[in-house]
């Protein structure tokens, strides 16, 4: 395997963490979904 050059290196550095944001949007996404389904599935059904 070659080393990495110092132009790649910069432009990985230099771009932003998109599959980061990816998950921490599904993450968010399932939570949402669960509280909702508390909320409106559990909770508002007992009074």
């Amino acid at each position: 395997m070659e080393p990495m050059s110092e132009e790649d290196r910069q432009r990985i550095l230099e771009s932003s963490p998109s599959g980061t944001f990816a998950l921490m949007s599904a993450v968010i996404g399932g939570m949402v979904v669960a509280w909702l389904f508390l909320y409106y599935g559990v909770f508002l059904p007992r009074g």
